[in-house]
């Protein structure tokens, strides 16, 4: 089964705000999106299968996130749980690698089933990675007839967040990360390739550094070098950067809000970003076009257990609160696009 022809983007991110609280966000970055992909809210109790042919599980946390609700059970492509964990899937193209390492009798998982499965039993990093070490192993079964290239970002309460990476060598769990995902070449070629940009600062070089006395006459020098491409490399260096030197938000509504627009720094335009490939087609799949684009974009907090999200049609952010929902009798889903809303202004009195 051909596994690497995915070519998605995708970048992820987790944050903090000044009162404490502790977020955790992704694009969505390709070009379509499976039919039937909606905000879910899945309650506890929940049933669903790990693996084709395995054994039934139920849901110990109730989730929500974006994915699917299918016959054969749900799927999330990230989300976030009543404990606080969040996390997401993002493609891993040429790297991902299936079947190797993991107990003989540990649960079988297929890898676009893992972030549901974690979500299901995990409340927090430490439980996630112990789950990963000593009670699954991902398993190469095909799943709507591709075997999708994936790698891990999770985060809870404690502002830890952990890059789970599959490959020839065995699955990698990399502890206390930057806080930034994007996509291959692995995390740990990522963090070595910071040092090629050393040099790069939030403040302004007063002049030229020639000797020749001419003063800076734009603001933004000290991060000229500062790649603004769509490639992986590019956007993993720009939001670790950005998470650097950028001001969290004080309270949760200004936090998501600046991490949205972090997020927005790396999205992709629609037609700035044109494949030169063609991804299998599912069953589930609709509104190919031939670009990558930012689809959507997620934002989860630990603490309020909301599930805030925007689409590329419509920037306005809405959000579900999970809390309330956890003993819903049934999952259920939203619509992830609405029509973009327009907030028409005049002059008082008129």
């Amino acid at each position: 089964m051909e596994r690497n022809v995915f070519m998605a983007g995708c970048s992820a991110l987790s944050w903090h705000t000044g009162d404490g609280k502790h977020l955790w966000g992704r694009n969505y970055d390709f070009d379509r999106l499976a039919q039937g992909s909606g905000v879910t809210l899945l309650p506890r109790g929940t049933a669903y299968i790990p693996a084709a042919g395995g054994r039934e599980e139920v849901l110990r946390y109730a989730c929500v996130g974006t994915g699917l609700l299918l016959p054969q059970g749900p799927v999330l492509y990230e989300g976030l749980n009543e404990g606080g964990l969040m996390g997401g899937q993002l493609y891993y193209r040429g790297l991902a690698h299936y079947g190797t390492g993991g107990r003989p009798d540990a649960r079988p998982v297929q890898p676009p089933l893992l972030l549901l499965h974690l979500l299901a039993r995990c409340a927090t990093v430490e439980e996630a990675v112990r789950c990963l070490e000593e009670e699954v192993r991902l398993v190469d079964l095909p799943f709507l007839g591709a075997v999708p290239p994936l790698h891990w970002s999770l985060s809870d309460r404690t502002g830890e967040t952990v890059v789970v990476e599959p490959d020839a060598g065995g699955l990698h769990i990399y502890r206390n990360t930057l806080g930034v995902m994007t996509n291959s070449p692995g995390y740990p070629w990522h963090r070595l390739n910071l040092l090629n940009y050393a040099g790069l600062r939030d403040l302004d070089h007063d002049e030229t550094p020639f000797g020749d006395g001419q003063a800076q006459c734009f603001s933004g020098s000290g991060a000229q070098g500062l790649p603004g491409d769509w490639s992986s490399p590019s956007r993993f260096l720009r939001l670790a950067f950005l998470r650097r030197f950028g001001l969290p938000g004080g309270d949760e509504t200004s936090g998501v809000v600046r991490t949205l627009r972090l997020l927005q720094s790396v999205a992709f335009p629609l037609g700035a970003v044109r494949v030169s490939h063609k991804a299998p087609a599912t069953a589930l799949d609709a509104a190919v076009v031939p670009y990558d684009y930012t689809v959507y974009t997620a934002l989860c907090c630990a603490e309020s257990l909301r599930y805030y999200w925007t689409t590329y049609e419509n920037p306005q952010p809405r959000y579900l609160e999970l809390g309330p929902l956890v003993q819903a009798p049934a999952p259920f889903q939203l619509p992830l696009d609405q029509p973009p809303g327009f907030l028409r202004l005049t002059a008082p009195g008129l």
